[in-house]
């Protein structure tokens, strides 16, 4: 299975309404591995991996956000996979 890597950036209200818990379970029901976390400058960051499918629902998912989530914009970057997941994480540390 060749696995592709997706990065996402995403703007607006998006901390502190649930998004990084929203992006987690997301992922791992679409069988993604990676990581989401919030930046300082109020976005939130993601790495994920996965097939290529699964990605593109979570970047269609993280276009929405979760019920008090706005977002304004997302910035993406297509790769091959780089690392090596166990799962999918949230990370607290920036």
């Amino acid at each position: 299975m060749l696995m592709e890597r997706l990065e996402i950036l995403v703007s607006g209200r998006v901390q502190g309404v649930s998004f990084r818990a929203f992006t987690a379970k997301k992922a791992r029901e679409l069988n993604l591995v990676g990581w989401v976390t919030n930046l300082p400058d109020g976005r939130v960051k993601i790495v994920a991996q996965g097939e290529k499918d699964s990605l593109q629902e979570l970047l269609e998912l993280v276009k929405l956000g979760p019920p008090l989530a706005k977002v304004s914009k997302v910035n993406s970057k297509w790769s091959h996979a780089l690392e090596s997941f166990d799962d999918f994480s949230v990370r607290y540390d920036v």
